[in-house]
């Protein structure tokens, strides 16, 4: 029954909670033996853009015995009418209390996302703590990358699932159909697929999940589409998982080995497919580096094929300015022109060298030329701001970077008439994350990133160039709990019970709550800031996502001495992924 529709009238978009929307999926609940829910932590708009809420909604929803519906984060004026009203959290399909689900699902994107889980299990009417949840609640699962280090939120998860949830998510279900409200049993039995990791059941090294092939793995033909705009209101086609590249802070590189590639023919027939069902006019290509994808020349060639005919743009975000060869300038200048966006993360080669980033000032500069020959006029450069060994002269390298393609596109000749050129230098801040070579490495303090932000905006000369900054605050938060054990657990409850929500919008964190929690707790956020011991035993240490630790600690003392590492597609550097990896495999053949 949906109780939240009396309360529709009273909060500030009230099309994130109603609803019946395009492609959502309607089953009768008597009719089928498991119900799920798909908990998304952050509101609507954002859940809503995520390609594995699509995937594993329709995955789930093709059993005929499953029924899997959607719950977001409710905004802070829709939470205070619920409470106010005693209206609990429900699913967004059927308007049934997320409590009477058979299993609850979260995805953890963003470690600033923690405090939210904890409110939406209580909104549920669900004891936040796993110990105390019984046979008749549901079974509370995570997984998304956040679960590369479980520790701060393993009191409160029944079961984590480490890597891709594809392949797992349908022998969690196979096994709840067995063990229905029996959950002693069904985690006894879960704790021994690979990928699943038990808090107080799981023995020894517990290692990731991964589809091998792409082009068998599932993908949705349709799926929910929104009645109110969303962050990506937009047709996402996979390319690929993993990554070439190395880039030693990257978290999503390293976790994702090995790449796997789809078909050029396979993933434009699912975009066009999504296109059709959904009516959207646009396709993006989703990956951690598209223009490292084999066979990108002959995939756009496959979507201009349709999309020029039923005018459908197509974007190509995350391309590197060193792979962006003429021929893929002149297809993708088919296409409707927005801003080009290119990530060089730092301002010298020196630290480029450092970070191995693989890219050169001469490259993006070329890059930057052929795109304004070709009609752009917007560059966004992403740029990181306290990197291991980082200097001033780094930072003011970016403002120079910066500055350098600004001066490229007033001396080409042909560039476009009559227009101006726009550059949007944008610097988050760096966070040492778990299973990258920088995971043991300094997290820069507060005064110290105030400090170089306002270098970097002192250093820009140019009204062409923009600058944006991520908050430190929340940075410093996110570093805290990226490498945290489990003592952040008490903080973590603590501060939802003070009133912490949304911590990753800048308008709802409280940082000096948080400051208040830790110091009730007798906890010293700054500890978990600092540098770590090389054979110090890490929250994270019993958790196997293939990379070793001996390449790890390589990658690191090249990083130090600001020497690169070839790619993976050049040379096979050793990472530990083994008989997984497809360039391996292609060359122990060629051999």
């Amino acid at each position: 029954m949906r109780h939240i529709e009396q309360l529709l009238p009273l909060v500030q978009k009230p099309g994130r909670y109603t609803g019946g929307e395009p492609g959502s999926v309607m089953k009768n609940s008597a009719e089928v033996a498991l119900r799920m829910a798909f908990c998304f932590p952050d509101v609507y708009e954002i859940g809503m853009s995520h390609l594995g809420l699509k995937i594993l909604y329709g995955l789930a929803n093709a059993r005929e015995d499953c029924w899997c519906e959607r719950a977001f984060a409710p905004w802070v004026d829709m939470e205070a009418e619920m409470r106010r009203t005693g209206v609990p959290l429900c699913a967004l399909e059927s308007g049934d209390p997320l409590r009477n689900f058979d299993l609850l699902g979260f995805t953890l994107q963003y470690e600033l996302c923690y405090s939210n889980v904890l409110n939406m299990l209580d909104l549920a009417g669900l004891p936040l703590r796993e110990s105390e949840r019984d046979d008749d609640m549901p079974v509370v699962i995570a997984g998304g990358p956040c679960t590369c280090n479980p520790a701060p939120l393993a009191p409160f998860i029944d079961l984590f699932v480490i890597g891709e949830g594809e392949e797992v998510l349908g022998e969690l279900l196979d096994l709840l159909a067995v063990h229905k409200r029996k959950k002693s049993a069904f985690l006894q039995a879960a704790a021994q697929l690979e990928g699943c990791y038990v808090p107080g059941i799981s023995q020894g090294v517990v290692k990731k999940r991964i589809v091998q092939n792409m082009n068998s793995c599932y993908f949705p033909e349709t799926f929910p589409v929104p009645l109110i705009e969303t962050v990506h209101d937009r047709t996402v086609g996979e390319v690929f998982r993993g990554c070439i590249r190395g880039c030693r802070f990257c978290q999503a590189g390293f976790i994702t080995r090995p790449v796997r590639e789809k078909s050029p023919e396979l993933i434009s027939e699912q975009c066009r497919m999504v296109t059709e069902n959904t009516g959207y006019d646009e396709v993006s290509l989703c990956s951690l580096s598209t223009s490292d994808y084999t066979q990108l020349p002959q995939l756009l060639d496959n979507l201009l094929d349709w999309t020029a005919e039923q005018k459908v743009n197509v974007a190509a975000p995350s391309l590197r300015a060193d792979e962006f060869p003429e021929h893929l300038m002149e297809r993708l200048a088919k296409l409707r022109r927005s801003g080009l966006t290119f990530a060089p993360e730092a301002g010298t080669q020196r630290l480029r060298d450092v970070i191995n980033k693989n890219i050169t000032q001469e490259q993006m500069l070329t890059t930057a030329t052929r795109a304004f020959s070709a009609g752009w006029t917007q560059i966004k450069l992403y740029f990181m701001l306290g990197l291991p060994t980082e200097t001033d002269e780094d930072i003011q390298g970016i403002a120079a970077l910066a500055q350098a393609i600004v001066e490229a596109y007033y001396a080409n000749p042909n560039k476009p008439a009559g227009k101006g050129v726009t550059v949007t230098v944008s610097a988050s801040n760096f966070v040492p994350k778990p299973h990258t070579p920088f995971q043991w490495e300094t997290q820069a303090n507060g005064e110290e990133i105030r400090r170089k932000q306002q270098l970097l905006r002192n250093s820009v000369k140019s009204k062409k160039i923009s600058v944006k900054t991520h908050d430190c605050e929340t940075s410093l938060l996110e570093g805290v709990f990226a490498r945290g054990d489990e003592k952040l657990a008490d903080v973590l409850e603590a501060a939802w019970a003070a009133g912490a929500r949304f911590d990753g919008w800048d308008d709802q964190f409280k940082p000096q709550l948080w400051r208040d929690c830790f110091a009730q707790l007798g906890i010293d956020p700054d500890d978990y800031l600092q540098a770590r011991e090389i054979e110090e035993p890490l929250p994270w240490h019993n958790f196997d996502y293939g990379v070793s630790k001996k390449f790890l600690l390589r990658e690191r003392e090249q990083a130090h001495a600001a020497q690169t590492t070839p790619n993976c597609r050049e040379a096979c550097a050793g990472c530990g992924v083994g008989t997984k990896c497809s360039f391996l495999k292609k060359r122990t053949k060629k051999l």
